[in-house]
């Protein structure tokens, strides 16, 4: 009831009633040649109580009583038209019924409700109309940031309108640029299109610009590029909108505003999902996330939570991750139940007794060592987490009922030069193995390199242009595929309501990407030319790495699914029995630290496994391991 008391309800009531009024007069001047006669009179003075009766009884429940005439959209223009609509009719049938339209002319219905609709929604936009190009006007422009927006679409008209309304912006919009041929010369939101992208610098030191805008969501890799060179030329700072992927609810403001990343120079087109079936198996469900401090653990973290599980258990080894995870997301979903538990997934007692208190019915099983190098020093160790961490975080899945289980995987699993592929490799056949004969569906989802996680080139080449260089990238023709941290969440999560047991899912990377080329863009987007003001050094392969990575092993057939961005690989059968035997003998290995038979039992579990047995890694542990049993 708190509307009766706004200060404006009454005076929007007598508006209305005074709309209501002189519609129906204008009505009947229109019929009669604006010669009233007493009878004329006497038929409006008749009918008058009922149509404003009727009238702003549906005015009423529609809402035209409530919000801002200032901020009319079309939204309420249609509104207004369903209100007008039934308000005409409800008129209509009580003419008909209570005076049988004795000296009142069908046309004279007709002629009130059209007037009423016009008078009605156009008071509301010659208000915002007003309000937006006159009132009030900025006393002092100076000292605004000349601004350019480049796209004259919806989203670069949203942010020109918001910068004219909200004069609190230290901004001043100047114009658009578009390569739509038909929108050159034309105004948008009282702004001119100045010109094509390729107009960029010469309307920058015409207009004196000095911000540009990059209003396209939409924008391919490429386009993107182009923009932020012709930017670089006319040496002005710009920034861009997030991705259609990443404006859900589909606003767009000036607070969403970014400085260009290397995410938006690659371009990766948005992610389709298909929302109700990611819900239909993750609302209401309990829902445990192995590594939840990590780049994907975490983002699924925030994915999921979009989804309304009844609990949210975050497992993860790492204490401050798992703080700063668990703090984002009780800001973010105060009414998610959410559990933050700290614990190891190769302890099969601690991980049995988390199943047992939470009962989780669907897992994401995203905990694993990933650093090639590293893991090359620390062979035993990847073989505890990465390949009997899944087995217990499997096997107790299994045991407990759950509903579903996604594990996430990589491509260097594919063709293995590297103690880390080949164990993620070992983890996907006892996932696969285990699949064949549990009631949980077991699914296994494959892509590579995610730009911006902990660790990747990306953070590193970062901080090595803050120091003012050198950029140290291996090898010049080395290629790796890409995507981002949402994106690999959401397919993950895709994928995971796709599967009944057993399949291997592979994620469409797009083209690889040559990591010399990651480094020079990241360079000229920090102002810096490569090879001039940073230079790059080129270092030699690290232990285990190759150059180009894969997807798919030989004899893996690949098909299509229902979703564009997902294949699935058929599975390649295993003898359960002969792998659980020789995985005991590969755990009995790493336990004694005998790191030759470890390298010896990967390769009898992943007979694809060719590891690098120059790498100075490979020498320098083969060679204490030898020392040790000497």
């Amino acid at each position: 009831m708190k509307v009766f008391f706004e200060k404006r309800l009454p005076l929007n009531i007598a508006i209305n009633i005074a709309i209501i009024v002189l519609s129906l007069l204008f009505a009947l001047a229109i019929r009669h040649d604006f010669k009233l006669a007493p009878s004329t009179l006497q038929a409006f003075w008749r009918l008058l109580p009922a149509v404003v009766g009727i009238k702003l009884v549906l005015f009423w429940r529609y809402g035209l009583f409530r919000g801002w005439w200032r901020y009319v959209s079309m939204a309420d223009l249609v509104t207004i038209f369903k209100a007008n609509l039934l308000a005409s009719a409800g008129v209509v049938g009580y003419a008909v019924f209570v005076y049988r339209l004795e000296s009142i002319p069908r046309s004279v219905l007709f002629l009130d409700g059209l007037f009423c609709f016009m008078f009605v929604a156009g008071i509301r936009f010659i208000i915002r109309a007003w309000r937006e190009n006159f009132h009030p006007m900025p006393l002092n422009r100076g000292g605004k940031i000349k601004l350019l927006i480049v796209g004259a679409g919806d989203a670069g008209q949203m942010i020109a309108r918001e910068l004219r309304l909200n004069h609190k912006l230290n901004y001043e919009a100047v114009g658009f640029i578009d390569d739509d041929r038909r929108k050159q010369g034309e105004e948008f939101q009282g702004l001119p299109v100045l010109g094509r992208c390729s107009d960029i610098p010469a309307v920058c030191r015409k207009k004196q610009v000095a911000e540009v805008v990059i209003a396209i969501p939409s924008a391919s890799g490429g386009q993107i590029r182009e923009i932020v060179e012709q930017c670089q030329q006319a040496d002005v700072r710009f920034k861009t909108l997030p991705g259609v992927g990443n404006l859900l609810d589909g606003s767009v403001s000036v607070q969403q505003l970014k400085e260009v990343s290397l995410e938006d120079l690659l371009g990766r087109e948005p992610v389709r999902l298909d929302s109700q079936s990611i819900s239909s198996y993750l609302h209401g469900k309990r829902v445990l996330i192995t590594g939840a401090g990590g780049s994907i653990g975490g983002e699924l973290c925030r994915q999921i939570s979009r989804f309304a599980p009844s609990q949210l258990i975050l497992f993860e080894n790492a204490e401050t991750p798992l703080f700063a995870i668990e703090k984002e997301l009780v800001s973010a979903c105060p009414h998610l139940s959410i559990f933050p538990i700290i614990g190891d997934i190769r302890y099969r007692a601690r991980v049995e007794a988390i199943f047992d208190e939470f009962m989780p019915e669907v897992v994401f099983h995203a905990a694993a060592y990933k650093h090639v190098p590293m893991m090359e020093y620390n062979p035993a160790e990847a073989v505890n987490n990465n390949i009997r961490g899944t087995q217990v975080m499997a096997e107790t899945a299994d045991a407990f009922h759950v509903e579903r289980f996604v594990t996430v995987s990589t491509d260097k699993a594919v063709n293995p030069t590297n103690v880390m592929g080949a164990t993620k490799r070992a983890a996907e056949k006892i996932v696969q193995s285990l699949a064949r004969r549990s009631k949980t569906r077991f699914v296994t989802v494959r892509f590579g390199n995610v730009l911006g996680s902990n660790g990747s080139v990306i953070p590193t080449f970062t901080e090595q242009i803050k120091a003012g260089g050198p950029v140290t990238v291996t090898h010049k023709e080395i290629t790796r595929f890409f995507m981002t941290i949402p994106e690999a969440a959401q397919l993950v999560l895709q994928a995971g309501s796709m599967g009944h047991g057993g399949e291997i899912y592979l994620l469409d990377m797009g083209e690889p990407v040559k990591i010399v080329h990651l480094a020079e863009e990241l360079i000229r987007l920090s102002g810096k030319t490569p090879y001039d003001e940073i230079d790059i050094e080129f270092t030699g392969l690290r232990p285990g790495e190759k150059l180009y990575e894969e997807l798919l092993l030989d004899g893996e057939g690949v098909k299509p699914t229902t979703h564009e961005k997902i294949c699935v690989a058929a599975a390649v059968k295993e003898d359960e029995g002969l792998l659980i035997e020789r995985v005991e003998q590969l755990f009995s290995a790493a336990r004694r630290l005998d790191l030759t038979q470890v390298i010896d039992q990967l390769q009898l579990i992943v007979p694809e496994y060719q590891p690098a047995e120059h790498s100075s890694a490979r020498k320098l542990l083969l060679s204490a391991a030898q020392r040790r049993q000497m």
